[in-house]
């Protein structure tokens, strides 16, 4: 069945979430896409004033823990041979794009949603290694790259329950209507789990120095 008809029953459905539903979804991805292209342009002008001048300290050079630039010397903040950044321009700029397309009134084919999930599911994947990287192998932390972190979580979480209640994804109703419902409850499990490893990791390392 095209996602075109699946779309239209879904939408008249009252158990599925409201954000899911064309506009708000659309709403939701223009605001959480035009953070994280932000956070990335910015991460972008950084990375080139260091490319100027390697002694320049960024905006968001706070301290030995808190240093965008410090993040920007390391082989994990190029894993690609360019800035990571780079990668979130255009990424975020797809999810702008398709905010704007669902907007205008355009219904997507079911591979373009197959093909986001796919795209939102790498980006995903490379976010939670460069977090394990940040935090428990540099132990700096960079407050832009947080900003994107935050952005991806509920994009992530969100384009999937929306593929899962159209069809895109076959699952059985019960996954459906658990992701569903649970949806934002996971989003918040995901900050919590960042900010609990964060903090763990941070005061095991301030601890031992004030002893």
């Amino acid at each position: 069945m095209p996602d075109s008809r699946v779309s239209a029953r879904v939408h008249d459905t009252p158990a599925v979430p409201t954000l899911v539903r064309a506009n708000p979804f659309a709403w939701f991805l223009l605001i959480a896409g035009a953070i994280g292209w932000i956070a990335s342009a910015t991460l972008v002008l950084e990375r080139l004033s260091l490319y100027a001048n390697p002694n320049a300290k960024v905006s968001c050079d706070i301290n030995t823990w808190i240093s965008c630039g410090d993040v920007m010397k390391t082989s994990q903040a190029a894993i690609f041979g360019f800035p990571n950044p780079f990668i979130g321009i255009v990424a975020f700029a797809v999810i702008i794009t398709t905010a704007v397309a669902l907007l205008a009134g355009a219904e997507l084919a079911r591979w373009y949603w197959i093909g986001l999930q796919v795209g939102i599911t790498a980006g995903i994947v490379l976010i939670c290694w460069f977090f394990t990287q940040a935090v428990y192998v540099l132990a700096i932390l960079c407050p832009y790259c947080m900003v994107v972190w935050a952005a991806m979580i509920p994009l992530f979480v969100w384009i999937t329950v929306r593929n899962l209640a159209h069809g895109v994804i076959p699952a059985p109703a019960g996954v459906v209507k658990f992701a569903s419902g649970w949806a934002w409850v996971i989003v918040g499990l995901a900050y919590l789990g960042v900010v609990a490893a964060i903090f763990f990791k941070f005061m095991a390392l301030i601890i031992p120095s004030n002893a």
